[in-house]
């Protein structure tokens, strides 16, 4: 079965810089997509970036784009969010999700999320 772990989160000030681990155990599939999900109080589940494992393509959502990158590492397993210049609106509950398909989803599994607080 697949598991995905995610690290890195904390608190900082805003301006800082955080970065996010997801490591899975298992394999998923030949190829497939990562991504990076938040979800904050009172706001809607906004998938943040995503990357697809066979050519490492990327995509970012307005709100994150030019400040967060994501990163794979196929030999360990594991994706990487690197998130600078954060604002206190980047606060919230960071998940990573795997597709074995589409990076539009449906995603099959997801970890117990990490939370990032920005001040």
């Amino acid at each position: 079965d697949v598991q995905l772990v995610e690290s890195g989160g904390g608190s900082v000030q805003a301006g800082g810089s955080l970065r996010l681990s997801c490591t899975a155990s298992g394999i998923i599939s030949s190829n497939y997509c990562m991504g990076w999900f938040r979800q904050a109080p009172g706001k809607e589940r906004e998938r943040v970036a995503h990357i697809y494992s066979d050519v490492g393509s990327t995509h970012y959502s307005d709100s994150v784009r030019g400040r967060f990158t994501v990163s794979q590492d196929r030999a360990k397993n594991t994706v990487y969010l690197q998130m600078n210049s954060l604002k206190p609106e980047d606060t919230g509950m960071y998940y990573c999700e795997a597709s074995r398909a589409y990076c539009s989803g449906p995603y099959d599994y997801w970890g117990q999320g990490t939370q990032v607080t920005v001040s």
